[in-house]
């Protein structure tokens, strides 16, 4: 049987040595809320990759931020100064589609080698996490540390706050 994931996420996983399994997901199931209540995930199991534009900059700059699904990322402080502006938004779903070929649902940052990757520094003292698969019909699970096996990535401190 072949791999249920996007091609491009399974063939950097494979290129990277990332040790994962992957899952099966009904489309309709694909985000995190419905995900995680229908496969039996918690909330701080999920792992969310969001993708944030800078705003009033040319070029635009861009970064793929992993975060747990109990927290909400600092865009507004963090991502900005990480990025070094003034000013940056969570990218429309038509951007996020455009630059990593996933669709919205199962946006990962593996296969995506051109944006820098920030990690949540939250993600990383858990056990596992589960990920989107660059599609909306699967998942993967992983040890948060494989995550450093990518290049572009970095842990950051304080990316995302406790959600209220």
């Amino acid at each position: 049987m072949g791999s249920l994931l996007l091609l491009k996420v399974s063939k950097a996983l494979i290129e990277h040595g990332v040790e994962y399994d992957e899952l099966e997901c009904d489309a309709s199931l694909a985000d995190t809320g419905a995900f995680c209540e229908h496969y039996g995930f918690t909330l701080q199991q999920s792992a969310n990759t969001i993708l944030v534009a800078s705003r009033k900059v040319e070029p635009t700059k861009y970064a793929l931020c992993v975060v747990l699904g109990t927290t909400k990322l600092d865009v507004n402080k963090k991502v900005c100064e990480l990025l070094g502006v003034k000013r940056a938004s969570f990218a429309d779903g038509e951007t996020t589609v455009a630059l990593t070929d996933m669709e919205i649902g199962g946006v990962v940052a593996i296969g995506v080698e051109d944006i820098p990757v920030y990690v949540d520094s939250t993600v990383m003292n858990q056990p596992k996490v589960v990920m989107g698969g660059g599609n909306r019909t699967s998942k993967i699970t992983l040890e948060p540390k494989e995550l450093l096996k990518l290049p572009n990535v970095e842990v950051v401190e304080n990316l995302a706050k406790e959600a209220l």
